[in-house]
């Protein structure tokens, strides 16, 4: 006789009750309630061979890693002395990263059998899982998800993950006769064709100061290969291996790389998967019993663009004997599209977007967007523009000296005239040149994830020798490369940009005021003539260029500046002491060669 019943039960420590003693359901109910409770010695007892039992629920969940679990019981067939009874698991499984919670359930039979009168559950490996086998037991294994790489606008990878190897100096471990500067060099003259800018006495002073191993240098796995010698062998010398993300170009944006990581850390990392298998007692990997895949994140994407990145780092390059610097800008979104520094500048940081310098006539943008939005000036008023001119206190002379008479304030911008700027300055309000400079970006703190940036400051001048001194950009204006870039880019939009690096995330800046129509109309103009009959004629075979050049006057010399845009490109450039604006304006000509050369190798 087949006797079928149907028991629903969702099994916990309490599921077990004096009623429920004996028969093929209740004996199933109470096998899974001292599961639930963890009672193993239990569960073995209600099984027909009890030490077995016992070892293969014990391997259960330590190979499941389970912080618990819940046996529903269903139909029961009886024939006899025997009954087939299904079930259903809930293991409740250890959380993989990024999920709050992970179970595992499945259906299988067990066999129930009748001892001198007593319900037993007959032990099989299917009493844990139907298709769990003799001598084997079942795992967790973990599936992890691979680290999403970081892509340029092109969309080519810049970032992907990776191992760094850090080499590492740690000078207690340097022993007599050998001294810390005579590992420093040698580590030097190896890393040479990979970090060829790298100083064995500061390197000495920096590992004999602290306590612990100085990093030296940070390697990918392609670079260690290149180390000319092997630097293990050295006497306090270590590497490290790490997991990391890593440049697939070395020389692609530098000064970006470390805060675009920092930025984007933990945004990188998928939903791990994880998978349960049968594993033999040899550790053999059998069957798979259940398999969820990985969620990898989408890439992140930053906006520097590979092309112009390779051609604004190609051209600060050329010059190798003073800091030279560039950003680009798209003026219609506010993407930076490069960010580059010669190795000079890379030694101090990112002087691109937070280095601080006086303006010089650069400035003249500011103090022309002011004096026009304040009714005292258009491009076509005549100004004064003598060799010299004294206001107060302050005589303000023109470069060599120069002299051009009364001129439009359009010539007298595009040939930088100081004294005619000096003379407009002097008729503005004290609040003008701060708010034609917020006006323009300059002044205000942006918070960009991935990039560090001060925009400078335009104070609000204390006197008015101050005030004339700021409107030709020396005074105690300062901006930086980033902020001029910025500027430019508000004229080319007619309205102040937002930058943006990391695409989707958003830059924090207080509302900037807006410009005023006719001060963009007219900057616009005067800038084109500084390239057309003025001091940036050196660039006028490089397309519609506008822009305007500065040389900042500094204790040892001058600062060479230019900047503005082209269609869709808001640049500044700027060689620290360079001297002649024409500096500044000969590394932009070498960025818009190689940006419009028809083919151009860039990386991703």
């Amino acid at each position: 006789m087949v006797i079928v019943a149907l028991i629903t039960a969702m099994v916990a420590p309490s599921a077990c009750s004096p009623a429920a003693t004996n028969g093929p359901g209740p004996v199933t109910v109470r096998f899974g309630a001292a599961l639930a409770a963890k009672d193993l010695d239990g569960a073995a007892r209600l099984t027909t061979t009890p030490e077995e039992a016992k070892k293969a629920l014990r391997a259960a969940f330590e190979g499941l890693q389970a912080r618990g679990v819940e046996l529903k019981v269903g139909q029961v067939r009886t024939t006899g002395a025997t009954s087939e009874v299904e079930y259903e698991y809930v293991w409740d499984l250890p959380a993989e990263q990024g999920r709050s919670s992970r179970t595992w359930d499945y259906r299988g039979t067990l066999t129930t059998v009748q001892e001198n009168g007593e319900w037993k559950v007959r032990w099989a490996p299917s009493v844990l899982h139907p298709r769990l086998g003799a001598n084997q037991s079942m795992v967790l294994r973990a599936l992890p998800a691979a680290k999403a790489p970081v892509n340029s606008a092109s969309g080519g990878a810049i970032l992907v993950p990776g191992v760094i190897t850090r080499i590492r100096l740690e000078a207690s471990k340097v022993a007599a006769p050998t001294t810390v500067l005579d590992v420093a060099g040698q580590l030097v003259r190896a890393l040479q064709p990979i970090v060829p800018d790298l100083d064995p006495v500061r390197i000495t002073e920096q590992a004999t100061s602290l306590q612990a191993p100085y990093v030296v240098a940070s390697v990918n796995q392609e670079d260690l290969q290149r180390l000319a010698g092997d630097v293990r062998a050295l006497p306090g010398v270590t590497l490290v291996e790490q997991a990391d993300m890593v440049p697939t170009d070395r020389t692609f944006a530098p000064a970006l790389m470390s805060s675009i990581k920092k930025n984007v850390t933990g945004e990188l990392d998928g939903t791990d998967g994880w998978e349960v298998v049968a594993q033999a007692d040899t550790g053999a990997r059998v069957s798979t019993l259940s398999s969820t895949a990985p969620e990898p994140k989408s890439a992140v994407k930053v906006s520097i663009s590979p092309i112009a990145q390779a051609a604004a780092q190609a051209a600060v390059n050329t010059r190798r004997d003073r800091q030279s610097m560039m950003v680009v800008i798209q003026p219609s979104t506010g993407s930076v599209l490069a960010v580059a520094q010669n190795p000079e500048a890379d030694k101090l940081g990112s002087l691109a977007t937070s280095g601080l310098y006086p303006p010089g006539s650069t400035g003249k943008i500011v103090t022309a967007t002011a004096a026009i939005e304040a009714g005292i000036a258009t491009p076509d008023t005549i100004v004064p523009c003598p060799g010299t001119l004294t206001i107060g206190e302050r005589e303000v002379p023109n470069y060599n000296r120069f002299s051009l008479g009364d001129v439009t304030m359009q010539r007298a911008f595009a040939r930088s005239c100081n004294t005619s700027f000096a003379f407009l300055g002097a008729k503005l309000k004290p609040e003008a040149l701060p708010d034609a400079a917020a006006q323009l970006g300059i002044g205000p703190d942006y918070t960009i994830p991935g990039l560090p940036v001060s925009s400078g400051q335009y104070p609000l001048p204390k006197a008015m020798v101050n005030q004339v001194e700021d409107s030709f950009g020396q005074g105690e204006v300062l901006v930086s490369p980033f902020a001029m870039a910025l500027a430019v880019a508000a004229v080319a939009h007619g309205g102040a940009v937002t930058p943006q690096l990391l695409l989707g995330k958003r830059t924090e800046v207080e509302e900037r005021p807006p410009l005023d129509p006719r001060a963009v109309d007219g900057v616009r103009a005067m800038m084109r003539e500084v390239v057309a009959s003025g001091t940036a004629e050196l660039i006028r075979g490089a397309g519609d260029v506008l822009g305007k050049t500065g040389e900042a006057e500094v204790d040892g010399g001058s600062h060479a500046w230019f900047v503005g845009y082209r269609g869709d490109l808001a640049f500044a450039t700027l060689v620290v002491l360079g001297g002649s604006s024409d500096n500044a304006v000969a590394v932009t000509k070498e960025f818009f060669d190689r940006f419009d050369a028809p083919v151009a190798a860039v990386p991703g």
